[in-house]
């Protein structure tokens, strides 16, 4: 068992503290449900809340490190070389449905690459976190990607483009590529969880694109700590600045990045 160090602390500290108002939020979720306006504004403002507590956290214990955040965007702070990406509430369709999967993400980038990862699931307490070079962890347990070899056991995770967002055409051709040679595919809601679970070998790959920075810059680290591979959907290295992702283990990633291409 590896000991998170004082900067893993710190992380998850925050993730726990901006987790109690979003679990508190998510109790109150049910009772909004019947009102058209009112469960979506609230979850905006849930969400503005839990940036909010991260961003005071994370200052606190490293000032001057930048925070990029999905609601306030880009701060500079004095420090240049670090930078706090975070995600407040991945899965925010599934927090306004009152469905209980979503997760805050935290990931420190140091000169362009990211050294430590939190992501944190309120609902079943499950901290996955990550240090480079240091392996991948869920609570206090090791991570390992699945050892699978052939697609037709596997089952992958994906996102499906929703109203506004992405190519629905060229989703529907990958889906026909993947589909019919594995086992499963799974649409869960929250790229965070998608990520951190193909690190903890529930999931076999996961494929997707349009994502955001602070979508995928913890779950990265957790896969390849954890022994996978991440690149784009294309195959290329620049995950964070294109959005696109595919994630599996060394025997799975090839085969899912040949059916992507089929479908080109």
């Amino acid at each position: 068992m590896s000991t998170p160090s004082a900067l893993l602390k710190v992380m998850s500290d925050a993730a726990r503290k901006a987790a109690r108002g979003l679990n508190r939020d998510f109790g109150e979720l049910a009772e909004l449900q019947v009102s058209r306006k009112g469960a979506a504004d609230f979850v905006s403002a849930a969400d503005i809340k839990a940036e909010q507590s991260l961003f005071e956290s994370l200052s606190k214990a490293r000032p001057g490190y930048s925070f990029l955040g999905e609601e306030r965007g880009l701060i500079e702070g004095t420090d240049k070389t670090h930078t706090w990406i975070v995600d407040p509430l991945d899965g925010t369709t599934n927090f306004l449905h009152a469905i209980p999967h979503f997760a805050i993400n935290i990931a420190l980038q140091r000169e362009g690459v990211v050294v430590a990862a939190v992501t944190y699931n309120p609902v079943a307490n499950e901290l996955f976190w990550a240090e480079k070079g240091k392996g991948a962890f869920v609570n206090d347990r090791r991570l390992r990607v699945a050892a699978r070899q052939r697609l037709d056991e596997s089952v992958l995770a994906t996102g499906i483009p929703f109203l506004g967002h992405g190519q629905h055409a060229r989703f529907l051709k990958e889906l026909h590529q993947i589909s019919q040679r594995v086992a499963g595919v799974r649409r869960f809601g929250a790229a965070a969880l998608d990520l951190a679970w193909v690190a903890a070998g529930r999931m076999d790959g996961f494929w997707e694109r349009d994502l955001s920075a602070w979508d995928l810059a913890a779950g990265l680290l957790l896969v390849t700590e954890a022994g996978g591979k991440v690149t784009t959907a294309e195959g290329g290295e620049d995950v964070l600045a294109t959005g696109s992702v595919c994630a599996a283990n060394l025997d799975l990633h090839p085969l899912i990045l040949e059916r992507l291409r089929a479908a080109a």
